[in-house]
């Protein structure tokens, strides 16, 4: 399954359901947008290197997926559906949907929107 931004917040924080869920995972993957955005959410924390120290180790317990000129495709095919259906959801998370999409992964997140998105599983804590 691939984190998004929330997933890896809560996973930071703790959060024992949340924990549950990944320890029971046979496979966890981090994409560029979520590290991008919890990355810029440890320049505003006053807790930067305790949040830094964590991210290494988190990064090394995953496997990461980088987006290649098939995401491209997907992507765009995804923006162009979501569009289709006058739906939008943010930049980031449809560069997420469509890594997701692509490798035919479940994304592990708390944003509904992805439920908007077809061919796509999302899972909640």
């Amino acid at each position: 399954m691939i984190l998004d931004t929330n997933a890896v917040s809560a996973w930071w924080q703790g959060n024992d359901s949340l924990t549950s869920i990944i320890s029971n995972a046979s496979a966890v993957y981090l994409v560029v947008p979520v590290l991008a955005e919890f990355r810029f959410g440890i320049l505003k924390s006053s807790r930067r290197s305790q949040m830094e120290t964590w991210l290494d180790e988190a990064t090394r317990a995953t496997t990461f997926l980088a987006a290649d000129t098939a995401t491209a495709e997907c992507y765009a095919q995804t923006r162009y559906e979501m569009e289709a259906k006058g739906r939008k959801i943010p930049m980031n998370d449809l560069w997420i949907a469509a890594i997701a999409r692509q490798h035919r992964l479940p994304i592990l997140s708390r944003d509904t929107h992805f439920d908007l998105v077809e061919n796509l599983e999302r899972i909640s804590w």
